[in-house]
């Protein structure tokens, strides 16, 4: 393979990267609004807050990775199986990210915000390389 060919796969690598973060914000801020109404105002149960936030975040999530992160990457023939894998991985993320609220703020007592850098640090670069590599590839 040459210099150009895979600078060319590089770029849109980055660019993927960087549309997934975008999207990914998006979802985020949708999981994370949801979940501090609910928590903080609403004084739900904090782990029932995030499951809340999550169901939204997935359903928008889905929508903009597969039309926009994610365009002109892999196939998307089957949405049963497009579907069914991008159901997976977010329950993989809301596994982690379920971790984090329950390490952080029921275990440890940390304020409701402190799962905030794991949540938008760690899990997305996980789910990312496991997007690209098995749900829309």
């Amino acid at each position: 393979m040459n210099i150009a060919t895979r600078q060319g796969e590089w770029r849109v690598l980055f660019g993927q990267l960087v549309r997934y973060a975008l999207t990914g914000g998006l979802a985020s801020l949708v999981n994370i609004g949801l979940y501090w109404v609910l928590a903080a105002r609403a004084h739900l149960n904090p782990n029932v807050a995030w499951a809340i936030g999550f169901l939204a975040a997935v359903a928008v999530g889905y929508v903009v990775h597969s039309r926009w992160s994610f365009r002109g990457h892999g196939r998307r023939d089957n949405l049963m199986r497009t579907g069914g894998r991008f159901l997976i991985i977010s329950l993989v993320s809301f596994g982690l990210n379920s971790l984090w609220v329950w390490l952080l703020v029921t275990r440890l007592g940390w304020p409701i915000w402190s799962p905030y850098p794991l949540v938008l640090g760690v899990t997305p670069l996980a789910v990312f390389w496991l997007n690209r590599r098995w749900v829309f590839d």
